[in-house]
């Protein structure tokens, strides 16, 4: 087989852009998501489109259960996986601590910290065998800084910030690489999610200026798996041009 990277989160956004740039790599892949027909299509564009070989499992990273069901189901030779992006994650809601919702909270920890851990701690077996494997987390600028109304969002990928420098920490006696990508502001489903499916609301979060596309995360993120053994990338912090920090943005 080729090189196997299990993405979480596959089926849109940066999740979506990376299983396309690892494939026209000749990856095979192992897909996650929560909404089985897209997943299933994706699968099939993919295999049609790049001729690899791809698995998808179709399962929400929060329900320990059934991520660790599918993990335990997968055939040896897909056990031998080289990449784990743990891109899977989400912000819900915009409001201040002081009137936050409670199901906003649990949703973003339990995707953004557990759902991490779910799928980690199932995968990390295997590169400890395989004595080889490179973990890849999204973490965002949230992750870097606090911002107004981001409370328990930028906890949570401050959560997977410190996971990244444990991980790597843990895994250094394996060989295993362990890396961070912290993007700024990207234009996929995340305001939309966020938002609660208000449209209008999510396109004026990027009204005049140019953000960081999908595509460019992907980019980069296979670029960290490229580099010689002896090197890893611990943490790459990306930003449009136009944005300075979590808050500061050149808008036209």
């Amino acid at each position: 087989m080729n090189k196997i990277a299990l993405i979480t989160g596959a089926t849109a956004g940066i999740g979506k852009a990376c299983a396309e740039k690892f494939a026209q790599n000749n990856y095979d892949l192992i897909i996650t998501g929560r909404r089985k027909e897209r997943l299933d299509q994706f699968q099939l564009e993919l295999e049609k489109e790049y001729k690899i070989k791809v698995l998808s499992l179709n399962f929400d990273v929060r329900d320990n259960a059934a991520v660790e069901k599918a993990i335990s189901l997968l055939p040896d030779n897909w056990k031998k996986i080289d990449v784990l992006l743990n891109n899977a994650g989400l912000a819900a809601g915009l409001d201040p601590i002081q009137t936050g919702s409670l199901a906003d909270w649990e949703q973003m920890l339990d995707t953004n910290v557990k759902g991490l851990l779910y799928v980690s701690k199932q995968i990390i077996p295997f590169m400890i065998e395989n004595k080889k494997g490179h973990i890849i987390n999204i973490g965002s600028i949230a992750g870097k800084e606090v911002y107004p109304k981001g409370n328990v969002y930028c906890a949570s990928k401050h959560a997977v910030d410190a996971l990244t420098k444990g991980m790597r920490m843990d895994l250094l006696e394996h060989g295993i690489r362990v890396s961070q990508i912290a993007p700024g502001a990207v234009e996929t489903e995340f305001s939309m999610v966020r938002l609660k499916g208000d449209q209008n609301a999510a396109d004026k979060v990027y009204d005049g200026f140019e953000p960081l596309h999908a595509e460019d995360i992907a980019e980069v993120t296979f670029y960290v798996t490229t580099m010689p053994a002896h090197v890893n990338i611990n943490d790459l912090l990306i930003m449009p041009t136009a944005q300075a920090s979590a808050t500061q943005l050149l808008r036209k």
